[in-house]
């Protein structure tokens, strides 16, 4: 576990600031929650790529409690520490792939999609359980995990295209900035 420096505690604020802001501008906001939004997850996934797993996983679900705090679905408890704090701390997973970020060839661009894959991956884990466990009843005729399957990636396959794509085109500058 990397000790907490000073620095690292007001970068996590600003961009999980940032994060929430970027949360606000919606592109497409789906009827029963779920969002694309301006590339939200990019702060995360850049604070989890500067500091790593374990600052990256606290960060991520900060933001995840913050979210709830401002206007969350809650349905259960349960359904709202899966959703929030859960689904978002495990973004901080692409902190497995820091080093690799920050290696001076073409494998830190593989390092960041891998990395932004695995987080946005086991985030669609958690909202996929909670689909079929707490919202099974808006599936109609259909099998509640191809609803939830089809609903979980109407928005986050979307959004796991935009994070990766942004990350990547401005990572090189950002990795030069001191820790």
């Amino acid at each position: 576990m990397k000790k907490w420096s000073t620095k690292m505690l007001v970068e996590a604020g600003i961009l999980i600031a940032l994060a929430l802001i970027l949360d606000r501008i919606k592109v497409y906001e789906a009827p029963q929650g779920g969002s694309v939004t301006a590339g939200s997850m990019i702060p995360i996934f850049l604070f989890s790529f500067r500091w790593g797993l374990g600052p990256g996983v606290v960060a991520g679900a900060i933001f995840g409690l913050l979210q709830l705090l401002l206007g969350g679905w809650v349905f259960t408890p349960i359904q709202a520490i899966l959703e929030y704090p859960i689904a978002f701390g495990v973004l901080g997973l692409a902190g497995i792939f820091s080093n690799r970020a920050y290696e001076e060839n073409k494998n830190s661009i593989i390092g960041i999609v891998a990395g932004i894959l695995l987080g946005i991956g086991v985030r669609f884990i958690c909202h996929f359980l909670a689909g079929i466990v707490f919202f099974a009843e808006y599936a109609g005729s259909q099998h509640p995990w191809i609803y939830s399957l089809v609903y979980q990636a109407s928005y986050l396959v979307p959004e796991f295209i935009i994070t990766a794509v942004i990350l990547s085109l401005v990572w090189k500058p950002l990795m030069k900035i001191p820790k």
